[in-house]
């Protein structure tokens, strides 16, 4: 098999007429599988950078697996090593802080796999036992693939979502996957029914809550730490047909977030809204660019109002699922929520759209960043779990103190909305404040090219979000990173706390003693591991 690997490999090089030897360590791995091993340039390179282009760290080799069983040859290759190969899952790239990458090691990407193929065979199928319908799916599938074959199969769609459908699903369930369906349904790990997970020993185990449930519960929201996820069983709902996406401005920070919670609050039936999130906004310019930036020409609602208001304004965001059924009744129910409500007079903004055009209204966006070439910018992105009982100290301390005037500049959206403990099971590795209510606080600024001694620069984002951090520290705000990313052991320590740190480390000595998988999270970092280099 290593005689095998040696040719393949040499084919590969012979192809792309690369004048270098494949890596010893490379010809040493023996089989890894019936995939693609390649040392193309091209490959190497897009495997060394991700979405956030702050870092960039270089694999020798990037592995294009056919299906779980290549993975688990390679990584079960790699655990056998002289040194333990250091192996990374990709999805799509779009992890912030070269969580995804390898140095030194070999990347698996996990946009190729079964695909389509597998897809004609993963149809949508009701269990009794678990009281809904569910579809199996390949770890590298994007949600938006997803989304659209379960769609063509029954009207079903996920129940939970995250606000970019563009991300692949073993890369989302890593991390929990949050949107503003959150405080409903919960975060997409709350709504997985099984997994097949790769360990770090090669082994493919499937896992549930009922078994190796050690496995499941870890590696939801374990940033890959104990195995690479290839297949995922996902819950699934009735998709509506319409939503009426609705956006209303405040002032008064406190009554922003009251409403924001009340709205989050248990209640039956159909008597409250299906998505609840919130940004932050700066009043300097919003009456000449709101609408045009969001809605159509034709919304009649003008912002005259605001022209008293200055610096920063909060906006509610919100939505009502439709049917053919429901719809002569949309218009009734809504206006009760939003009366409940303490916005700003005239300033709702109301629109119509399809249910999938809705869920995907971000890559919308980001077909207009490519076209001016501000997709492939940095994004020194910050995203915190703040609990609800601080998120006025937050406030204070941040938006209106760290940012300040900023605010307007701020570089890209800046998300703020409540979600409920109780819908996020405390078996997993996730962690999140230790009250019934916290906040996602997201900064998805992006460095502007050329803004080098600006606001918007990335070494001033970049400080910036350190200042954030440092105010949380020092203000025991006591927020957690979504999306982690710190530098050393102790600082994951103190992120996990005493306990679940000591059960983090116990399953990774289990499922990865070798330590050798998603080191790119600096989590537990081998000692001749490379280092990350900056593109800054």
């Amino acid at each position: 098999m290593a005689r095998c690997l040696v040719f393949m490999l040499l084919f590969l090089i012979s192809t792309v007429g690369l004048p270098v030897e494949p890596p010893a360590e490379l010809l040493q791995l023996g089989d890894v599988g019936g995939g693609r091993l390649s040392v193309d340039p091209s490959d190497v390179l897009e495997a060394s950078r991700d979405f956030g282009g702050l870092t960039r760290a270089e694999p020798m080799a990037v592995f294009h697996p056919r299906g779980a069983g290549d993975v688990a040859g390679l990584v079960r290759a790699a655990y056998g090593s002289a040194r333990g190969l250091r192996v990374s899952a990709r999805g799509h790239g779009h992890s912030i802080s070269g969580q995804a990458q390898a140095p030194g090691g070999v990347v698996v990407d996990m946009s190729h796999g079964p695909g389509a193929a597998a897809r004609t065979r993963a149809l949508p199928v009701y269990s009794p036992a678990l009281g809904g319908q569910y579809v199996d799916v390949w770890g590298g599938e994007l949600w938006i693939d997803v989304l659209n074959w379960t769609l063509s199969h029954g009207g079903l769609a996920p129940r939970s979502w995250t606000d970019y459908l563009y991300l692949s699903v073993g890369g989302t369930l890593s991390n929990a996957g949050i949107s503003g369906q959150a405080f409903h349904h919960g975060p997409q790990i709350s709504n997985v029914y099984e997994l097949d997970v790769v360990t770090g020993k090669g082994e493919v185990v499937t896992c549930s809550e009922t078994t190796h449930p050690d496995l499941f519960f870890g590696a939801l929201g374990g940033l890959g730490q104990f195995g690479i996820i290839t297949r995922a069983r996902i819950a699934l709902e009735r998709a509506p047909q319409m939503v009426r996406w609705i956006r209303a401005l405040y002032s008064n920070f406190t009554e922003f977030t009251a409403d924001q919670e009340r709205l989050i609050s248990a209640r039956g039936g159909r008597s409250r809204f299906d998505y609840v999130e919130g940004f932050v906004v700066a009043a300097e310019g919003l009456i000449n660019n709101w609408r045009s930036s969001f809605f159509s020409p034709q919304n009649p609602v003008k912002l005259s109002a605001l022209k008293h208001h200055s610096g920063v304004l909060y906006c509610l965001e919100v939505t009502k699922n439709y049917d053919d059924s429901t719809a002569g009744s949309v218009d009734q129910e809504v206006d009760a929520l939003l009366s409940e409500l303490n916005f700003l007079p005239g300033t709702v903004f109301t629109t119509d759209l399809p249910y999938v055009d809705f869920l995907d209204r971000v890559h919308t966006a980001e077909l207009k960043l490519r076209a001016k070439g501000m997709w492939g910018v940095p994004h020194p992105w910050l995203n915190l779990f703040v609990p609800a009982s601080r998120i006025a100290d937050f406030d204070r301390g941040v938006f209106r103190g760290v940012l300040g005037s900023s605010t307007a500049a701020a570089g890209g959206p800046i998300l703020i909305y409540p979600m409920n403990k109780q819908k996020w099971d405390p078996r997993s590795s996730v962690v999140t404040p230790d009250e019934e209510v916290f906040y996602l606080v997201a900064f998805l600024r992006s460095a502007l090219p050329g803004a080098a001694g600006t606001a918007q620069s990335l070494e001033a984002l970049e400080r910036q979000n350190r200042r954030i951090l440092d105010f949380c520290a020092q203000a025991g705000i006591g927020a957690k990173q979504y999306l982690p990313n710190h530098k050393a052991q102790h600082e994951w320590a103190e992120h996990f706390g005493a306990r679940r740190w000591e059960r983090f480390a116990r399953l990774k000595a289990e499922f990865d003693p070798r330590a050798i998988l998603a080191t790119g999270q600096g989590i537990f970092r081998p000692a001749d591991s490379p280092a990350l280099v900056s593109d800054s």
